[in-house]
């Protein structure tokens, strides 16, 4: 096998370019049989091998700088720089992450897991290049999601200003090709990079313009025709208005004629953009017939039938929450559901199905999606706004200027909310509760399982004061029974649900059922430990922390989420600005980021679990011991 061969991107340069669509295949081929065993981003990556034999053939990594946008679809990447003997490891606890990753090698130049960065990256690198003397390549892969992104046109409008050395190649696998439009564009490409045709028409502009009395205006009128022509002819003239010189559209799995548009866009002494037409899932039929089921897949398949293997059990809160999304949007009509290119991720293909006039995807554009909820809740509708805690991030200014300011009545559904497993470091919800908690007129609440969900999405349902979130995790219920007519909670209201006076555990969402399991522990050594539903970080329960300060209880806030700012900040300020001061410790996210693993482990590793729990409160307990000693 020609795979076999390949170590670095030096043993792909040995190759002849016939050999190189056999290498293809067997690229496929590998990533199928492995992915099928660890679950990843299938159909992304199929779609580009291709792409990536041209990029690594023809320039020099890591002297020149590659950028994968996102970085999903960097395995190809990874494979042909040495790291294939680490794919049984993929988004494993240790493994081969399942992004780009600075520090698994040297070819790896720019880490992201959030999109439409790459170009604003490249920008940096082309401009450090310069300032430096140097002459490598930079090279930004972005594809046509991506670029819907506003910080992909930002950085675009930059790189067409300062006409820096740079290619962007737009990986585009929606459009479809036709030959005879293809093979247009590419004589296009080749007339418009030559040199020769360059100097023809600048020659021709200076002879015209010396023509007496009529020159200039000739010229301006051959301008203008040349215009007219370009925008009838050549359909990447939006790049061209930005300052980029197009290419293309070019066949994203044809080797040979990707190398060729590469080298004519290479002669071009400023930015560039190739446009590459690419299928998602080419090769396994099973992906490119569904490439957005197998875009991202967290299990095991058959490769057979491509049925995904998944486990049996209770329904994950993302289903639980398109459900009663649904049910709620049937009562009140002001209801709409708003999110950021994640309709399946988000649980609303279903919503979106039964209220089509309703359900707004807005693409990768987090920051217009939060600003457009506030003015349709300004206007009296009740917006949804259902979004990865890891993306809320990137609307910060717009929740706090556009929705907190206005209190405006918008709901967030802040779903992967704590740990989150394979995607790791860059997709980690455990931010969003001390970035939103300290905003005026939030209110911000988590479920200990699937039936409180329920019962949180009819809080915010019927509250009408301003934004109201509810977040929750990327994972199963716990399994309990579903009301089918659930009540709304009392807002800033926790709640007992083990009762003990050594110690009380402050827990929130899952950490409850963590809890509870640190409880029984507990109750072996004869400690009988209080534990409580913290289920509202803002506002938070008062009366309860109160009591808890009056009997004197040590407390240990268990949360999922940074320590600092926290639901234990809350606590801690709380009893702070009273000038009281009761035993109080903070279990959760510590100052750093953690990397991908199962969320098991992730929770081991910072010690969210119950043997770690028990041995906080058993120190706790010595404590009180002491104290009421002396």
């Amino acid at each position: 096998m020609l795979l076999d061969r390949i170590h670095s991107p030096t043993d792909l340069k040995q190759l002849s370019t016939p050999e190189l669509p056999q290498l293809a295949q067997e690229i496929r081929q590998f990533l199928i049989e492995k992915l099928s065993v660890t679950g990843g981003h299938l159909a992304p990556n199929l779609g580009v091998v291709e792409l990536t034999l041209a990029l690594h053939y023809l320039y020099d990594s890591p002297t020149d700088k590659f950028l994968f946008d996102v970085g999903h679809q960097a395995y190809v990447h990874k494979m042909l720089t040495g790291r294939m003997d680490r794919f049984d490891t993929l988004r494993q606890k240790d493994g081969l992450c399942g992004f780009v990753k600075r520090t698994e090698s040297e070819h790896d130049v720019w880490e992201a897991g959030h999109s439409s960065t790459s170009l604003s990256a490249a920008m940096g690198m082309a401009l450090a290049r310069d300032l430096k003397g140097e002459r490598n390549k930079v090279i930004a892969v972005i594809g046509d999601g991506a670029l819907t992104g506003g910080m992909a046109l930002e950085a675009l409008n930059h790189i067409g200003h300062e006409k820096r050395k740079l290619t962007v190649v737009l990986n585009d696998n929606e459009m479809s090709i036709a030959p005879n439009v293809g093979a247009l564009h590419n004589y296009l490409g080749k007339v418009r990079s030559d040199k020769t045709y360059r100097k023809a028409k600048d020659e021709f502009e200076w002879l015209l313009r010396k023509v007496p009395a009529i020159g200039g205006r000739l010229a301006k009128t051959a301008e203008r025709l040349k215009d007219s022509l370009k925008y009838l002819v050549v359909p990447g003239m939006l790049f061209e208005e930005f300052g980029l010189k197009y290419f293309g559209p070019v066949d994203g799995h044809d080797v040979d004629m990707l190398m060729d548009t590469l080298r004519q866009a290479d002669k071009v002494n400023g930015p560039v953009l190739v446009h590459v037409l690419t299928v998602k899932g080419k090769g396994y039929s099973p992906a490119e017939a569904d490439s957005h089921k197998w875009h991202g897949i967290t299990g095991s398949y058959k490769i057979e039938s491509g049925q995904v293997l998944k486990p049996v059990g209770p329904p994950m809160y993302t289903e639980v929450f398109g459900n009663m999304l649904i049910e709620l949007a049937e009562k009140d009509k002001r209801i709409v559901a708003v999110t950021p290119a994640m309709p399946g991720g988000s649980g609303l293909l279903g919503f979106a199905e039964r209220f089509p006039d309703r359900m707004y995807d807005v693409g990768i554009a987090e920051q217009h999606a939060a600003t457009m909820s506030a003015a349709l809740a300004m206007e009296g509708m009740k917006p949804v706004f259902a979004v990865y805690s890891t993306f809320l991030q990137r609307a910060y200014d717009q929740v706090v200027h556009d929705i907190c300011r206005h209190n405006a009545n918008v709901i967030f559904a802040i779903d992967r909310a704590g740990f989150v497993g394979g995607d790791g470091e860059t997709h980690q919800g455990v931010y969003d509760m001390a970035f939103l908690r300290h905003i005026p007129n939030m209110v911000l609440m988590m479920p200990k399982d699937e039936n409180e969900l329920r019962r949180m999405m009819k809080t915010a349902a019927d509250y009408e004061q301003g934004p109201i979130a509810v977040r929750y995790p990327r994972e199963a219920g716990v399994g309990v029974p579903l009301d089918q007519d659930p009540q709304p909670i009392p807002i800033g209201k926790w709640e007992t649900v083990r009762d003990g006076e050594y110690a009380a555990i402050l827990a929130i969402g899952p950490m409850v059922q963590v809890a509870e399991e640190a409880a029984e522990l507990l109750k072996r050594d004869g400690l009988n430990v209080r534990v409580v539903n913290a289920r509202f970080v803002k506002p938070i329960d008062e009366e309860m922390l109160m009591k808890l300060e009056q009997e004197r209880i040590p407390m240990l806030v268990l949360e999922e989420g940074a320590e600092s700012g926290g639901l234990g900040g809350a606590v801690l300020e709380f009893f702070a600005l009273r000038d009281l001061h009761p035993p109080v410790r903070i279990a959760g996210v510590p100052d750093r980021f953690i990397e991908h693993a199962s969320i098991k482990e992730q929770r081991a590793e910072v010690g969210l679990t119950a043997e770690h729990v028990a041995g906080e409160i058993r120190a706790a307990a010595i404590l009180k011991r002491r104290a009421t000693a002396t």
